[in-house]
């Protein structure tokens, strides 16, 4: 089977304002860098208000609505902006992502990596917030519980800032376990390992500043790989981000490209086992353009691989 790659030009129509670190150039780099790779590759389609209302209420749909300005930009907090476009770019998001559930539960791709902008792991249900505005990752696990009638699904999020948008929308969701990787202490400041949800299905992996790819390894050995492995999901969703790398601007983790790979090959191989290798990755951060397109490359290649 094969990798598909879930992308649309509308993500690049949201536009941040002049040295915004989340900015359309991320996205125009992760798609050279895997321009020259064997993928299917697919237009993201846009999710309709059934497919947010899972998570999001109708009251804040309708805010962004009003707040999409009809030219220049519109600040919705001290990091997250709209422009004209933005709402659709987001909807894109969300459709790119729902788009992998469906088509690797249907075996019509082994896994599949979703490229797309605005990230969505910070977004809470009714708080655009760091760069995020509706909550890619968590929407993909709702509908693959509520539409496809899975009974687990597992999302692993290793982007250097906490999910704190997954883990407060999934934090009731017992048939959905959150492990998510971060550097603490770190924006937004949450991510303690003593937040685990109110049924015992998160798990907070703090890293410290300065600590590298040998220290991230030794965690997931310890921690994430055997709390996933007894948790044994039917899918796994992984928030992809690449900005605990060495030279990403916004952090202080110390991660190499290869760490990436290392990591996604080691998830792959317990989906395997667990979910029929069923894997869905969706972009959220990475702000250094070279080392994110680095990252993503060889993250893409792994999935191809474990994709055979």
């Amino acid at each position: 089977m094969t990798t598909a790659l879930i992308t649309h030009a509308d993500c690049l129509a949201h536009v941040t304002p002049a040295g915004h670190p989340e900015q359309v150039a991320r996205l125009r780099h992760v798609q050279e860098a895997l321009a020259t790779l064997d993928l299917l590759r697919l237009a993201a389609p846009e999710a309709g208000d059934a497919d947010l209302l899972r998570l999001h209420p109708q009251r804040y749909l309708d805010r962004l609505a009003r707040a999409e300005p009809a030219r220049g930009h519109a600040q919705l907090d001290a990091d997250t902006w709209l422009s004209p476009g933005s709402v659709r770019a987001a909807r894109r998001g969300v459709g790119a992502a729902l788009r992998a559930v469906d088509g690797v539960i249907a075996g019509e791709f082994a896994n599949a990596f979703c490229a797309t902008r605005p990230p969505g792991h910070h977004a809470e249900a009714e708080t655009p917030m760091g760069f995020c505005i509706f909550g890619n990752a968590a929407l993909a696990a709702k509908h693959a519980l509520d539409h496809h009638g899975l009974d687990r699904v597992a999302i692993v999020d290793f982007d250097v800032h906490h999910g704190n948008g997954t883990q407060a929308l999934l934090w009731d969701e017992p048939r959905a376990l959150v492990i998510t990787s971060q550097q603490m202490p770190l924006w937004p400041g949450s991510g303690a390992p003593s937040e685990r949800g109110a049924q015992d299905t998160i798990l907070n992996v703090p890293l410290p500043p300065g600590s590298t790819g040998a220290e991230m390894r030794a965690a997931y050995e310890a921690q994430v790989f055997p709390r996933l492995e007894a948790f044994a999901p039917r899918l796994l969703i992984l928030s992809a981000g690449f900005d605990a790398h060495a030279d990403d601007p916004l952090a202080e983790l110390n991660w190499q490209t290869e760490d990436f790979g290392w990591l996604t090959q080691r998830l792959c191989e317990i989906a395997a086992r667990t979910a029929r290798g069923r894997v869905v990755s969706v972009l959220e951060g990475g702000y250094d353009l070279a080392a994110l397109a680095d990252s993503a490359r060889v993250h893409v290649m792994e999935l191809i691989e474990a994709g055979r």
